[in-house]
C-alpha cells in the first residue's frame, strides 16, 4: 500500500508541539484592522491551540 501523502497546506499552518498538542495561528489578523481594538488585536498576536474535536482530522493531514 502506498505512503499517505501530507497536505502542505496543513503543515504550513499547524505545528505539533513535543508533548503532541497542536498549535495554530488565531485568524482575522489581516486586514480592516482599523475598526478592532488594540486589546482585540493583541490577543490575535498570540497562538492558541487545536481543539480536541479537530486534532485527529489534522493530525491525519499533517502526516502523524
Amino acid at each position: 500500500m502506498p505512503k499517505m501523502k501530507t497536505r502542505s497546506s496543513a503543515t504550513k499552518r499547524f505545528k505539533l508541539t513535543a508533548s503532541g498538542k497542536l498549535k495554530k495561528n488565531k485568524a482575522n489578523k489581516s486586514h480592516l484592522l482599523k475598526g478592532k481594538s488594540m486589546n482585540r488585536k493583541r490577543s490575535l498576536r498570540k497562538g492558541t491551540e487545536v481543539s480536541k474535536a479537530d486534532t485527529g482530522r489534522v493530525k491525519s493531514m499533517i502526516g502523524k
